[in-house]
């Protein structure tokens, strides 16, 4: 019994229809004819209709189906910051009938080269401020189209962009391939909803990154999760949303596309630490919905200019990626008049599980029910399901909710159960009126500001710096970043070893989120009987 259905207000309903759409290009092309003249994404101070999205998302397509010779199913990675350029090469990359792998254009060359290996893209579509780092790795992978981003890509903006490495050969301009796709003949591939349609790279709960394959089902059937349980928030041609959470990200990537749905306005951040400039692009736009993390709204509610902003029109702010702290929802409700509504899920899931219902008078400190057309259960280590008010692994099942990792048949077996649910790896309790709470973690991974760290990765980086003898890294509270790095060193007899040097070391392999925030050095580590790490002792270090 789905115990939180009892709890669902009138409005919502129990099941979603997960075959809205047969799929997300079939999502698009229906908004793009219902609202073409409407505004679809603002930035820079200049807008695009959803008609001028529908016309260079095509030749984007005709280009790689002509050009590049791409294929139904084949991967083409999309490296860039939230521009215009993100949602044109996006959906002409899913018109083409192909499948788009989203990379982070912080990543360092190492993360970037496992990421590109491991999904077998051929193809890369990349911001020209990213390409020193393919340019790094690329003889290493199977990479041989690059087609490089300028920001005012789509635009007739003239805006300075960095330059393309010039170890790279043969980049083509993203400028080029709309100039000459709009003279090539598109053929629509006629996706199904069980076509894969993002590579989305995450830890999981077992370690090494790894691709969780979503399809076109999966995302849409999250759109109509999004749209039935917030519906509030969902009006067709009302909505203005703040588009700051990066688009590779797939927390902003479902929200945004859900409002794509209903003819909505996406206002696109392109770097959200830039509290200057979000400010500016937001304060008069009437925004109605603002989903970010827990570090933004801080960051936001502590600027000086935050009463410049205009809130009168929001209805809905999403906090997500990690736990929103009490403290910042209370300044935001301060601000705004409504507290943070809180929600709760992960890529593997498209990434929505569960929310909390818009509107409530206190903080409300759970994650919320699960959203319609989802089931939960909690369970014990025996696999049984634990009773109301006891903690258990929590384990989804749902439409949204990914086939499997990409090759990974091994951790496939571990991270499902027999009847098809998916371990988390979190710990929560259920409440008597359906509500879940996150209590705890059943693995060690890290959460800074919403991105997912672990451990084992930045272990094995540090553990290869000159003077290491051993190391081990855990998550400590941060007012900030919700949760920092940790690092613990034992270093190799007689060795200088010194913070920055670890540090330094770190940056250079790691991206800027996974960088210890402080590093503690040990005679050794605390270790089992039979030699292995405890970092649960190290939190009392």
């Amino acid at each position: 019994m789905k115990s939180w259905l009892k709890t669902y207000s009138a409005e919502v309903p129990a099941e979603i229809d997960a075959d809205r759409y047969p799929s997300l290009v079939a999502l698009f092309e229906e908004a793009a004819e219902t609202y073409a003249d409407n505004v679809a994404y603002e930035c820079f101070g200049t807008a695009m209709t959803y008609a001028e999205v529908e016309m260079k998302s095509r030749a984007v397509a005709a280009y790689l189906q002509n050009k590049m010779g791409v294929q139904r199913g084949d991967r083409i990675a999309l490296m860039t910051p939230n521009t215009f350029a993100f949602p044109i090469a996006m959906l002409g990359i899913l018109r083409a009938g192909a499948v788009q792998v989203n990379v982070n254009p912080l990543y360092t060359a190492r993360e970037l080269e496992h990421q590109l290996n491991d999904s077998g893209a051929e193809t890369i579509l990349i911001f020209g401020g990213a390409t020193p780092v393919l340019a790094d790795i690329i003889g290493n992978t199977s990479i041989n189209r690059v087609i490089s981003i300028d920001l005012g890509d789509g635009t007739n903006l003239e805006i300075s962009s960095p330059s393309v490495d010039d170890r790279l050969a043969d980049v083509i301009p993203l400028s080029d391939v709309l100039t000459q796709g709009e003279g090539l003949e598109y053929h629509p591939v006629g996706l199904t909803g069980e076509d894969n349609i993002f590579f989305q790279y995450t830890g999981g709960t077992t370690g090494p990154s790894k691709g969780a394959v979503l399809s076109h089902r999966n995302v849409v059937a999250n759109i109509e999760q999004f749209k039935a349980h917030w519906h509030e928030a969902f009006r067709p041609e009302v909505e203005v949303m703040v588009c700051a959470l990066p688009l590779y990200h797939i927390f902003g990537l479902s929200v945004s596309l859900s409002y794509v749905s209903l003819g909505g306005r996406i206002l696109l951040i392109p770097n959200p630490r830039d509290m200057e400039a979000v400010i500016d692009t937001i304060k008069d736009a009437g925004i109605t919905m603002f989903p970010a993390v827990n570090t933004l709204f801080t960051g936001l509610a502590m600027h000086p200019r935050v009463k410049e902003i205009d809130f009168s029109k929001l209805v809905f702010s999403l906090g997500g990626g990690s736990a929103v702290l009490e403290t910042t929802s209370n300044s935001w409700k301060e601000l705004t008049g409504r507290h943070i509504t809180e929600g709760y899920g992960m890529s593997e899931a498209s990434p929505l599980l569960t929310g909390v219902p818009i509107g409530g008078a206190e903080f409300s400190g759970s994650c919320g029910l699960p959203v319609p057309s989802t089931d939960i259960i909690l369970l014990a280590d025996d696999d049984t399901i634990v009773p109301v008010g006891v903690r258990g692994e929590i384990c989804a099942k749902g439409p949204q909710m990914m086939a499997g990792y990409w090759n990974r048949p091994d951790a496939n077996a571990e991270v499902f159960t027999k009847d098809g649910y998916f371990r988390t790896g979190d710990i929560g309790v259920f409440d008597e009126a359906g509500f879940l709470r996150i209590v705890d973690r059943k693995k060690d991974m890290i959460i800074v500001s919403g991105f997912n760290v672990f451990p084992n990765e930045i272990e094995a980086v540090v553990a290869a710096c000159d003077g290491v003898a051993e190391c081990a890294c855990i998550g400590v509270a941060d007012d900030k970043t919700g949760e920092a790095v940790s690092l613990f060193v034992v270093k190799v007899a007689g060795a200088e070893v010194t913070d920055e040097m670890i540090i330094e070391y770190c940056r250079q392999n790691l991206a800027a989120y996974k960088v210890p925030r402080q590093v503690t050095y040990l005679g050794e580590l605390p270790k089992s009987n039979v030699g292995k790490i405890l970092r649960r002792a190290l939190r009392v270090v």
